[in-house]
């Protein structure tokens, strides 16, 4: 069921959103060759709990770690651990974040040093996709606007659309109704109302849009390929002529 959130849930929902974007900016200071991944999940986690919030993953159907670390043909869901970050590293932090009970979800795309430009292309066009479909949203739209214009930007940049994996409605849980295609047709779908909150998160690769599950945790998904992807979200409150992003500033 879509649930349209009170102004008091609202505000709770603009705090953890807030404090999500402070999270990211303290890990974006030590994204760097050499790193650690699980020490970036420190950080998030001392962060999120010293501000009276909770890092929303840690535990979520079974997830072990406060965010997720994703790097190069991860698309997402990648645990941190000791692996180390290297010169020319793709990596995506996914991170979530719970005040009394309220949440909020967002995405970002590093490259670390020097890439090629097929690759700062796809990170660009990536989050260049995410504001296309934002740009849709407002009340009295359908869904599949939005979906269809991140969808078309992919192509036009020649990304493929991961299909398996989709945004969502945000809130009391992690992951509510409605979903969030990246992909699908103008017109389709539920119709936006004044007070959702929505969580939209392109994931577009660099060759095939095949995904699978990697060998041996049950949590990262990668490129059937092997070819990079990148990942940017944002959770937003839908407006009467707009959107807000909450995990903003």
């Amino acid at each position: 069921m879509v649930s349209i959130k009170s102004e008091r849930e609202i505000e709770l929902m603009k705090y953890a959103g807030h404090i999500n974007y402070l999270v990211h900016e303290e890990i974006k200071k030590n994204i760097k060759p050499g790193v650690k991944t699980e020490y970036l999940d420190k950080i998030a986690y001392d962060f999120i709990t010293k501000h009276d919030c909770v890092p929303s993953q840690l535990g979520y159907e079974g997830y072990p770690k406060s965010i997720c670390v994703s790097i190069n043909d991860e698309v997402v869901h990648g645990i941190p651990g000791k692996r180390k970050i290297k010169e020319g590293d793709v990596v995506s932090i996914d991170l979530c974040v719970g005040y009394k009970g309220y949440h909020t979800d967002s995405a970002r795309t590093y490259i670390v040093g020097f890439q090629t430009r097929e690759i700062q292309d796809l990170v660009k066009n990536t989050e260049k996709s995410l504001y296309e479909g934002l740009s849709k949203i407002k009340a009295g739209v359908k869904i599949g606007d939005v979906s269809n214009a991140i969808c078309e930007y992919a192509h036009e940049h020649g990304l493929s659309v991961v299909e398996e994996l989709v945004g969502h409605g945000v809130g009391t849980d992690i992951h509510e109704d409605p979903d969030v295609p990246n992909f699908g047709e103008k017109g389709s779908g539920i119709t936006l109302k004044k007070g959702m909150t929505i969580a939209v998160e392109p994931m577009l690769n660099l060759g095939s849009k095949e995904v699978c599950m990697l060998d041996g945790d049950d949590w990262t998904i990668v490129t059937e390929d092997s070819l990079c992807s990148a990942h940017f979200e944002h959770t937003v409150l839908v407006t009467e002529d707009g959107y807000e992003i909450l995990t903003g500033e």
